[in-house]
């Protein structure tokens, strides 16, 4: 696998919203991920390219010592080659340096393969959002980790 993770910029904004209709059933706009990549000073989004090619984005909140893993879309094409992984792995090493400590996110109680992920990585199940998901009510699992946990 020759990907590359790189901060993400205001050029790829249109990348990112194409790559979440592809990825989500509600999907951000162009308008979100410009407000996150140029505006959020809490907000930090890195990009999985391959050829030239974005795969795949994450992105994090970082308030105080917490960050939460706000997005993770890899493109359907070129999933379960570990690049979830590393750009999430790359998330952490940016947040560490800045102090964080403690990270969060929510995944549907369905993907199973997601869960699985964050499992590998440290996260625990730490609670449930009933009805967090608004397309299909589904409930979100929150996870946690501490920085020093895989």
């Amino acid at each position: 696998m020759n990907v590359q993770i790189r901060a993400a910029n205001e050029k790829d904004v249109r990348s990112l919203a194409d790559m979440d209709q592809i990825c989500f059933a509600l999907p951000w706009s162009e308008k979100s991920f410009f407000e996150e990549i140029t505006r959020n000073t809490v907000a930090r989004y890195v990009v999985a390219e391959m050829a030239g090619k974005i795969v795949g984005y994450a992105g994090i909140w970082m308030i105080q010592d917490e960050g939460h893993i706000t997005n993770i879309a890899v493109h359907p094409d070129f999933r379960r080659q570990g690049i979830a992984k590393a750009m999430i792995f790359t998330l952490i090493e940016i947040s560490e340096a800045a102090g964080v400590k403690f990270y969060t996110l929510e995944v549907r109680a369905s993907s199973e393969s997601a869960i699985s992920l964050y499992q590998g990585m440290g996260f625990k199940a730490c609670g449930v959002r009933k009805g967090y998901y608004e397309d299909n009510n589904e409930d979100a699992i929150i996870m946690w980790k501490t920085a020093d946990e895989n």
